[in-house]
């Protein structure tokens, strides 16, 4: 029989993102294995190019073709991500056969499984296909199990099926996505279903994160953020809006003297997800939303200037990991706080040597004002601590070109008060491949922002410890609380493809923050 078998076939949208940003939505199903009619079809073989079961069946339906191009390809070994196609396959009506590389069978993984079905979306773009089957099966490979690894690969293909065009109103063929529709084809696709769906609910906040993160700084700006962010009630997440007036009358100063200068009035959005013990503190995620940064009167240079756009990536990171917590339905409680500016020079500008007040009470000398992420978080994390009395707190920012020179693109800077958070961090953020690396806090650093006019200093004078030297200011406003800061500069956004990350926005810290309350806060 020919297709999928219809009456076991579960479809729904895997990569759920409906809104105009996304563009459009690539259908995932997952289904028993039949020879499908048409489009492509992807099978698996192993390391040393040992075929698995359906690339047998294959090649007994084309006459040895499978074994035929294997062996005869001298760059392909079944080694993993290797991709091999096979166009127009003899006895079959389907426009190709791509064969893919597994790896060894007890290498394989979960990561692995969602790096190739990233892989293969890109493939199937990029050769114009429309529709595929993957009938990737593991056999007697131990782990995971055949449900989960179709669930895997279907995510890894969600993820990377992801496009931010919008905006591209005459685009070449070759420059749009092809694919329309994949199934999985598995033995149990009820099971890979239950399997997959926390996992499309990943997918869905990562669009969503990517899409807030690529907007335009005219369409994206505080109020419209907030907007959006408002919207996420209809997932169940409790959000409350703070106006200026709001943050005036709690002092919040030093987020305010960032934004002084925008004819854009600033916001503070509060998200709560209530899932765990009502008498239960909340986990409490913090993010920093500069929806634009010009560096204020300290003005920054001007080629690059366009990518501030994205300087509020720790906001939609937090907005991505709340709304995945309340679609989930999370058995956790968690506070997630987001404060929106947009840093500009006006004549109402704040100024470098202007001294401002937190909402800590705490007097801050602001020496530049292209240091202006760390005012935010000052305040906002005060406010978390002081409102909701957090079990824990993270903030996530894109706070120092520093750390991209320390770590380049491929580790976020980790710094934290506490050594428990941190290697629960760092073990979350290997197993979904977002890599943290610890960066050191020291009394070294923190007296270098004492300041001979106010309390605190936003710089320290030198060019020295650049991302220490902002952790260790946001350090200043955490008390005793368990406190992390990731410092995402550097892979906010890539300017590369990667298995399961377009180039572009990245929502790196949504999965891995996900990971970690999966792991270690959730009851039951």
């Amino acid at each position: 029989m020919r297709g999928i078998d219809s009456r076991r076939r579960c479809v729904y949208r895997a990569l759920g993102v409906t809104n105009a940003a996304a563009g459009r939505i690539m259908q995932v199903s997952f289904g028993q294995f039949a020879l499908p009619s048409s489009g492509a079809i992807v099978v698996g073989v192993w390391e040393d190019r040992v075929l698995t079961g359906p690339a047998r069946r294959l090649d007994e339906e084309t006459g040895g073709a499978v074994s035929r191009a294997v062996n005869a390809a001298p760059r392909f070994h079944g080694k993993k991500n290797e991709i091999l196609p096979i166009i127009g396959p003899p006895n079959l009506t389907v426009s190709r056969i791509v064969i893919a590389g597994l790896g060894k069978p007890d290498a394989i993984d979960a990561r692995i499984l969602e790096d190739l079905g990233g892989h293969l979306v890109a493939h199937l773009n990029g050769a114009g296909e429309s529709e595929a089957v993957f009938a990737v099966d593991l056999g007697d490979a131990a782990e995971p199990k055949p449900d989960a690894a179709a669930a895997r690969l279907a995510y890894g293909a969600a993820l990377r099926g992801y496009r931010f065009d919008k905006y591209r109103t005459r685009q070449k063929p070759e420059q749009k996505a092809s694919l329309k529709s994949i199934t999985v084809a598995c033995a149990d696709p009820a099971g890979a279903n239950a399997a997959h769906r926390a996992l499309a609910a990943a997918a869905e906040a990562v669009a969503f994160t990517r899409d807030l993160v690529s907007e335009p700084a005219n369409i994206l700006f505080p109020e419209s953020m907030a907007e959006q962010i408002a919207s996420l009630s209809e997932v169940g997440l409790s959000v409350e809006i703070l106006d200026e007036d709001k943050m005036r009358e709690l002092g919040m100063g030093a987020l305010l003297g960032v934004g002084q200068g925008s004819v854009r009035p600033s916001r503070v959005v509060v998200m709560q997800h209530r899932g765990g013990d009502p008498s239960a503190a909340p986990l409490g995620f913090i993010g920093k939303g500069v929806t634009f940064d010009t560096g204020g009167i300290s003005i920054k240079p001007a080629a690059g200037m366009g990518d501030m756009k994205w300087d509020m990536a720790g906001a939609g990171v937090v907005v991505g990991l709340m709304r995945l917590l309340a679609a989930r339905q999370a058995k956790a409680n968690a506070v997630g706080i987001v404060g929106l500016v947009e840093n500009m020079p006006s004549g109402n500008a704040q100024r470098p040597g202007d001294i401002v007040k937190s909402m800590s009470g705490q007097t801050i000398e602001v020496l530049n004002t292209d240091a202006e992420g760390r005012l935010v978080l000052a305040d906002i994390l005060w406010y978390c601590q002081q409102r909701f009395k957090p079990k824990l707190m993270v903030d996530l920012a894109t706070l120092t070109g520093a750390v991209i020179v320390a770590l380049g693109t491929d580790f976020a800077g980790l710094f934290a008060n506490n050594e428990q958070l941190a290697e629960r961090l760092l073990a979350a953020g290997k197993a979904v491949g977002e890599k943290l690396w610890r960066l050191p806090l020291s009394e070294a650093y923190d007296r270098a922002i004492d300041s001979d006019a106010a309390d605190v200093k936003n710089i320290a004078g030198d060019r020295g410890a650049g991302s220490s030297i902002g952790a260790q200011f946001l350090q200043r406003f955490v008390n005793n609380v368990p406190w992390a800061h990731l410092d995402i500069a550097g892979v906010a956004w890539s300017k590369k493809d990667a298995p399961t990350v377009p180039k572009g926005a990245t929502a790196f810290g949504v999965r891995l923050l996900d990971r970690f309350v999966a792991e270690h806060y959730e009851k039951g």
